[in-house]
């Protein structure tokens, strides 16, 4: 049996995602939640299989909040439930190691394919979400803004963040932020991975940005 929670601050979505979950024989509710605090206490004593977030509960956002979940030690896989995701919201999403993705509006067999294609240690991205994610893989770099180029080039000439810092006239807290975001657009692990990735891109040459 895979064990399924339901997390959802709207009562109506909720009852909607159940019914459809009552329908499967290999399929057991272990919970719903509509608050964070119900949702970690559900996730902590009933150690569902597999937890279906919404994009928002209340004022929090579910991915955040999945964030914070695994760095609490929950080992539960997420289902992100959401009606539009951007690049960034992916790749946000794809940094967090969340395991499936299901837009609202798709069909209930979609959602049950998405919980057994999980159980069996799979990811699941909705159709619709396959051409952000082919042109990710393929065109990372230009998910990036100008700035968080900018800032790619000087982590491959080997600056550190104060250094950066002074050479785009703003703040060592900014940057930091821009180190963040291009290690999660181009998935790589730390800057000096970064830096060699600007390096065998070309973006650095000879000790200056191309």
């Amino acid at each position: 049996m895979i064990k399924v929670v339901v997390i959802d601050s709207y009562p109506l979505v909720r009852r909607g995602l159940i019914a459809v979950l009552s329908t499967e024989s290999d399929i057991v509710l272990a919970g719903e939640g509509e608050t964070e605090e119900e949702a970690y206490n559900l996730l902590e004593t009933a150690k569902p299989d597999i937890c279906i977030m919404n994009n928002k509960l209340n004022d929090r956002c579910g991915l955040q909040l999945i964030k914070e979940f695994k760095e609490r030690g929950i080992t539960t896989k997420f289902i992100y439930l959401t009606s539009m995701m951007t690049s960034d919201q992916l790749s946000a999403a794809e940094l967090i190691m969340v395991d499936g993705y299901v837009m609202k509006e798709a069909l209930p067999e979609e959602l049950l394919y998405a919980i057994r294609l999980l159980q069996r240690g799979r990811r699941y991205y909705d159709p619709s979400l396959m051409e952000i994610k082919v042109r990710k893989d393929i065109y990372p770099f230009e998910e990036l803004t100008f700035k968080e180029k900018e800032v790619l080039g000087l982590l491959g000439l080997g600056l550190n963040n104060k250094e950066i810092a002074v050479r785009l006239f703003v703040s060592e807290y900014t940057v930091k932020k821009h180190v963040s975001q291009v290690l999660a657009k181009l998935r790589l692990p730390d800057r000096t991975q970064a830096a060699l990735y600007a390096n065998s891109k070309g973006i650095v040459r000879y000790g200056r940005i191309s």
